[in-house]
């Protein structure tokens, strides 16, 4: 079985791309969203130490390039939007279009595992870690969404779910996969999954907020049975929360479809990053290794981002100190 990873990063401090950006939009840029803290060697090193058995790396890019990166890595494919986003979609400075077609990438694996570029190995892992008898691992809990605020990401998870509610019937799914939706691998989890069980429609589906594992024929199937709402997303310039779907909802529909095996919830830890408090969580789960993977979120003002980097710099270069091959 061959494994690839997929990463997606865009500098923002590009001039070339905040021009082109700035073409469609009127709108000024918010530098936190595209804030680099420095941490992408860092994803190269924990893939080299953690994943050497991994086939290729396609980096995700719109034609930027990080200065530290050896492009010409054996391992490594650099990929710009025009490589493999349909024409009609471009330029795009949303991620759900990106992600929504990383499919197409040429070349890539039938087995793939996509990555932020804010989620880190934390601890060697296995291929059985991301696909087992052929399948996805993942996580098949029932979860209700609830959006913190108005225009949130958790809109977008609604607009998932009541997507997929269309096409599948709730109760005949778990029927089918039964032991694939209560399972000891979820925990104490799967007493959302028993409180849920009676509802007609699913109110929404567990997300961890970390790597996704993809079969490239789920994403084709899912592009056949639902190309006009992928379509209408794909077409935005820029995040619609109210109207978009994300790579979430192929994650979902690969578990609706039963074409995965469980997965332990705990094999990844995800931080959203507010204040110091977080850092210090984020710190302890870097150096603990408690995790296999971590997942470190840009939520924090411009104070308390000067204030915290250098804490987190600091954690990483104590696991991750040996340059990688990906370096020059």
């Amino acid at each position: 079985m061959k494994i690839d990873f997929v990463i997606t990063w865009v500098d923002g401090s590009d001039k070339k791309w905040s021009e082109k950006r700035n073409e469609y939009s009127d709108k000024p840029v918010n530098p936190s969203r595209f804030r680099d803290w420095g941490f992408l060697k860092y994803w190269f090193r924990s893939i080299e130490k953690y994943a050497p058995w991994v086939n290729k790396i396609y980096f995700v890019t719109y034609g930027h390039l990080p200065d530290f990166l050896d492009i010409n890595h054996e391992k490594l494919v650099v990929v710009k939007h025009e490589d493999f986003i349909p024409k009609q979609y471009l330029p795009t400075f949303s991620s759900h279009p990106i992600e929504l077609n990383l499919h197409r990438i040429e070349g890539l694996s039938e087995y793939f595992v996509y990555f932020n570029d804010d989620m880190y190995l934390n601890n060697p892992v296995s291929p059985e870690d991301f696909f087992k008898n052929g399948l996805p691992r993942d996580t098949a809990v029932i979860n209700p969404v609830a959006p913190g605020y108005y225009g949130s990401i958790g809109n977008v998870m609604i607009n998932n779910i009541a997507v997929l509610n269309e096409g599948f019937l709730k109760h005949k799914v778990i029927k089918s996969n039964f032991f694939k939706w209560f399972n000891y691998r979820y925990g104490v989890l799967n007493l959302l999954n028993l409180m849920f069980l009676l509802w007609g429609k699913f109110p929404g589906m567990y997300q961890p907020h970390l790597h996704s594992n993809f079969l490239k024929s789920e994403f084709e199937n899912a592009w056949k049975d639902y190309e006009e709402i992928l379509d209408a997303t794909c077409k935005n310039k820029f995040r619609n929360t109210f109207t978009d779907v994300n790579q979430w909802m192929i994650k979902q529909y690969q578990i609706l479809r039963g074409k995965f095996e469980p997965q332990s919830w705990k094999i990844g830890k995800y931080v959203m990053i507010k204040n110091s408090e977080d850092v210090y969580i984020a710190c302890k789960a870097i150096n603990k290794g408690e995790y296999k993977v971590v997942c470190i979120n840009d939520h924090c003002s411009d104070k308390v981002f000067n204030e915290v980097q250098p804490r987190l710099i600091d954690a990483f270069e104590r696991k991750l100190s040996k340059k990688s091959k990906f370096e020059i």
